[in-house]
């Protein structure tokens, strides 16, 4: 332990190999992953700040956030797009500084050790820098200098050092992301360029954001087993969790969790709701939109990570009746558009415990009757049906939904479903599990797209007596789905040809 210790603390040297050149942004590789990106930007940069009222190392933050390096309005070589999402620790810095009224100052790290990247991507808690944790993985202490004010990690293939301006906003994006989307132009803050340090034969590394599984499923995994087993020590009764990466990572949170409130009464979801609202605060895990807990002593054997399983499990034991739990009108992921506004939406927990409910049917229903412009059922998985839906149309969409439930309601062939997603493509959806997954979580915000037959509002609480209903249908506030190239990915294709520098990589 001291020795680990040690490895922790950063270590200042005077000077280091990413202090021997200097040159300027437009010099840097001008990197643009999608067509209608607004310009390039830096995909794998680690941005360090400190706490403006405590200005050290014990009081910084590492993180990852999106840099714009040319196009929208910027002054090119002076200014950067600063993007950074909902819920990032350096936004209480930046909130510090403004409420000040001084710039942040702030130095941006490209390279160096794997383990420093990989830092700047870990949900620690607050308080507690990344810093320290990059010495540890590493097994070797964080060097460090400081050249005008700003801090320097010496080891770094790039630095480039700045201020975020306390008032000054820009539009920035477009730009393609992790949920598989643009995220849109919004203002963001702007940093002005004060130097730009590299070492010797340096390396850009950079990384493809886009629809999973791209840069943040290879970081969620290697996140996930560092932390897996330190997260049920935070939260009591927690047994596993797992963001779904096929889902866009934050839309859809499962977990298994315990059930030992009440032991001798019949069991119902009691102690579970208390973890999932605990999820719900803790870390990165408040971005979750769609939260799935399920309590562990039902299936001992049950694995989080076993999606058909864990699915299987919640639709056979689900009450839509009682199970149900609403947030709306709160915070969202800054890159999910399926809510109300930016940084705004609606969650909801589905909270199952006690013994089986209902079969799930494996096969589609012999009979079903839709309105005029549904089509349908396809089945995805056993106890879920798609259904093909008209073109959204806010000013009519409210009513068709209404259509489509009262002639649910008239019918007795859903025995066995739990679960029905409206959607635009059926092929697509039911193609792969990973496409249902998507497309269900990522194109649907819970207070408004969430439906059932047969549903009543009791003291404030809904649900439904019938099957659930998702309407994952695109919606005109959405933001538009990635497409890509098709002379980049020919390019790409044939540097996979035998002979080729990627053959047997890709």
């Amino acid at each position: 332990a001291p020795w680990t210790a040690l490895k922790a603390l950063p270590w200042k040297r005077p000077t280091g190999p990413v202090l021997a050149k200097t040159t300027g942004i437009k010099m840097l590789p001008q990197i643009q992953c999608w067509p209608d990106d607004g310009g390039p930007f830096i995909t794998l940069p680690q941005v360090y700040s400190e706490d403006p009222e405590h200005p050290d190392l014990y009081h910084s933050n590492l993180g990852m956030y999106r840099l714009q390096m040319a196009g929208n309005e910027y002054l090119p070589e002076k200014e950067l797009g600063f993007h950074y999402q909902i819920h990032r620790g350096i936004g209480i810095h930046h909130t510090k500084a403004v409420s000040r009224g001084e710039p942040l100052t702030v130095s941006i790290f490209i390279g160096g050790p794997p383990a420093h990247t990989l830092a700047a991507v870990m949900p620690l808690p607050e308080g507690l820098t990344e810093l320290l944790f990059a010495g540890i993985l590493a097994n070797r202490r964080f060097r460090y200098t400081r050249r005008n004010g700003h801090l320097i990690s010496t080891e770094a293939d790039f630095c480039i050092t700045g201020t975020v301006d306390p008032q000054r906003l820009r539009p920035e994006g477009p730009f393609g992301d992790h949920l598989g989307y643009y995220s849109l132009k919004h203002p963001f803050p702007v940093l002005d360029v004060k130097a730009v340090y590299h070492r010797r034969g340096a390396i850009w590394p950079f990384t493809v954001v886009g629809r999973p599984p791209q840069e943040d499923t290879t970081f969620g995994k290697i996140i996930h087993e560092l932390t897996a087993p330190m997260v049920p020590k935070e939260i009591p009764g927690l047994r596993a969790i797992h963001a779904v990466d096929a889902a866009g990572v934050h839309p859809l949170l499962l977990a298994i969790g315990s059930e030992r409130y009440v032991p001798f009464d019949q069991r119902h979801p009691r102690e579970i709701l208390t973890i999932a609202n605990a999820l719900l605060g803790f870390g990165q895990c408040s971005l979750a939109k769609y939260l799935f807990i399920v309590a562990g002593e039902d299936n001992p054997d049950l694995d989080v990570h076993d999606i058909p399983d864990f699915f299987r499990h919640l639709l056979e034991r689900v009450d839509w009746t009682r199970d149900l739990h609403f947030q709306t009108r709160t915070t969202m992921d800054t890159l999910d558009y399926s809510g109300t506004a930016l940084n705004a939406g609606s969650k909801l927990i589905i909270a199952a415990a006690g013994e089986p409910k209902r079969r799930l049917a494996t096969q589609g229903p012999d009979r079903l009757t839709l309105p005029e412009g549904f089509a349908g059922p396809v089945m995805p998985m056993p106890g879920a049906l798609l259904l093909k839906g008209p073109q959204f149309d806010p000013s009519g969409a409210e009513k068709e939904v209404d259509r489509l439930v009262k002639t649910l309601e008239a019918q007795s062939g859903l025995r066995g479903f739990a679960l029905l997603v409206l959607v635009d493509d059926l092929d697509f959806c039911a193609k792969e599990l990973k496409n249902f997954l998507w497309v269900t979580f990522t194109r649907s915000n819970p207070s408004h797209d969430v439906h059932g037959v047969r549903s009543f509002i009791e003291n404030k609480h809904w649900g439904c007596e019938g099957p659930l209903i998702i309407d994952a249908r695109i919606k005109p506030h959405h933001a538009p789905p990635l497409t890509e190239d098709p002379e980049v990915s020919r390019k790409v294709d044939h540097l996979a040809l035998p002979g080729g520098p990627l053959h047997g990589i890709i």
